[in-house]
């Protein structure tokens, strides 16, 4: 794979006199979407021992991740119009400059508090896989090598091989929580120094004032249905008075965006591009997909293999070992190739395959990986294939390739979004559905079959959204 990327890049350039820039471009967005991901994952495996270090519990490390979370969404939202704006490689570099800050706050936080605001500082690169899709198609004009390349990128942010989370295991372990934030600040110098050398800059659209008051107002939306899908994620312990609260809040922040958008001259996103079908069933499809699946993997199979009583009893290293490691690195040695067909069989019947596959993966696991661990690890490798290979890179590449081109930041954002709250939803709704069909309110074979068939259902329901996205034609070619 790494010869056939070579050669892709050289294939790429154009002219003798560049025969560099598209190797070093690739570079710097993969160190970009490299230092991004570790603070999605590497942080996974060492909440226990951050909790003990700071002297707190689990439910406050959660709100650490949560703070990250709903701030990548928030953030994710606005910044690539932004970028098309004030220039894509000054907010890349802007972003990277500030998540390193977050990163250096966090291995110094001296309390929960310090290090719930680091992570939410460290949720402004929630755009940064999108922005660099963006660059990569301004330099990139060949729908193939574009494609195989989308795939390259855009398979950092299902994992780095799997080796982000035994990475932080490890450091966590040996060196205590504050080793892998200090390794994320590493991360992120280098990606400043690399996009720095290797990114151009690009102003799409140069000369256009941002719609501050429509960003706020959208992001303000996305904030409090965010939140409350968190508070929903309490199960039994939600506050329903709190979550009917900020439901009834973003529904009103939603008119007065939308009063907002039909007022100004340059909107963030004018009605008309909320209404085609390119905007709404891709958005839906991304959060419909989010929702059926990450938490199948990353929830309902991992505990599966932990659960001393109705699964398999592993460790937590050991079943992470067997279980997101090879989905990340099947996801990782796919996504290219998926990328590289996208563009001549389309993009909407790769994603398509890569949803199919994936309900056929998650009935498998629901009715056989329960009680099978050779089942449970079958099931989630087709899952990364399927999925991390195919179906996530897909929704990324259409978020782009389907944006209009005189507003090319604004359904990249919105879609960005969409994977947050997508991936909110399903730790939300997953775990509920396990609780309430577990017998005698014990974790059971029937609560965890139960959860995964209702992300089946989820799935399958994704799958007829995509049949309503339109085919991005300028992105495809039939020869």
């Amino acid at each position: 794979m790494t010869r056939a990327l070579h050669d892709t890049v050289e294939a790429t350039v154009e002219t003798p006199d560049r025969p560099r820039s598209v190797a070093a471009l690739m570079i710097a967005l993969l160190a970009a979407c490299t230092a991004f991901q570790l603070n999605a994952s590497m942080l996974s495996p060492v909440l226990v021992v951050m909790a003990r270090e700071l002297h707190t519990d689990q439910v406050a490390v959660g709100l650490s991740q949560t703070a990250f979370y709903t701030s990548t969404a928030v953030f994710g939202l606005f910044l690539p119009r932004l970028s098309d704006i004030v220039g894509r490689r000054r907010v890349l570099l802007g972003m990277m400059i500030v998540m390193v800050v977050g990163a250096v706050l966090a291995a110094l936080a001296p309390t929960m508090t310090v290090l719930v605001i680091a992570r939410a500082i460290q949720g402004v690169t929630g755009a940064v896989v999108p922005v660099c899709l963006m660059i990569l198609r301004d330099e990139v004009r060949d729908p193939r090598r574009y494609g195989t390349l989308m795939g390259v990128v855009t398979a950092v942010n299902g994992g780095i091989a799997g080796i982000d989370a035994i990475g932080g295991g490890t450091l966590g372990t040996a060196f205590g929580f504050r080793s892998v934030f200090w390794v994320i600040a590493a991360a992120g110098v280098l990606a400043v120094a690399c996009c720095h050398r290797g990114v151009p800059e690009t102003r799409p659209s140069r000369g256009t004032r941002m719609d501050w008051y429509g960003g706020l107002s959208l992001a303000a939306v996305v904030f409090l249905f965010q939140s409350a899908v968190n508070e929903m994620g309490k199960g039994s312990g939600a506050d329903r008075t709190l979550m009917g609260g900020l439901l009834l809040g973003g529904l009103i922040a939603a008119v007065a965006f939308w009063r907002i958008e039909n007022t100004v001259e340059h909107p963030l996103a004018s009605p008309a591009l909320l209404k085609r079908r390119a905007t709404w069933a891709t958005v839906a499809t991304t959060v419909l997909t989010l929702a059926g699946v990450i938490a199948t993997v990353n929830g309902i199979a991992m505990s599966i293999a932990q659960d001393t009583t109705a699964g398999f009893g592993l460790g937590a290293d050991a079943a992470s070992l067997l279980l997101l490691t090879p989905y990340a690195l099947l996801g990782w040695i796919v996504a290219p190739f998926a990328g590289r067909l996208a563009p001549v069989v389309g993009y909407r019947a790769i994603l398509r395959i890569g949803l199919a596959g994936s309900v056929v993966g998650i009935v498998g696991l629901a009715l056989f990986g329960t009680r099978s661990l050779t089942f449970l690890v079958g099931g989630t490798l087709l899952l990364g294939v399927v999925y991390a290979g195919m179906a996530n890179i897909m929704l990324n590449g259409l978020g782009v390739v389907l944006s209009p081109p005189g507003n090319p930041g604004f359904l990249p954002g919105l879609n960005s979004a969409g994977f947050g709250l997508g991936a909110g939803l399903s730790f939300a709704v997953l775990p509920a559905v396990e609780a309430a069909t577990s017998t005698d309110g014990q974790s059971s074979h029937a609560g965890y079959t139960g959860a995964m068939l209702a992300g089946a259902v989820i799935m399958a329901l994704a799958f007829l959204m995509s049949l309503l996205i339109p085919r991005p034609v300028d992105a495809e070619t039939q020869s």
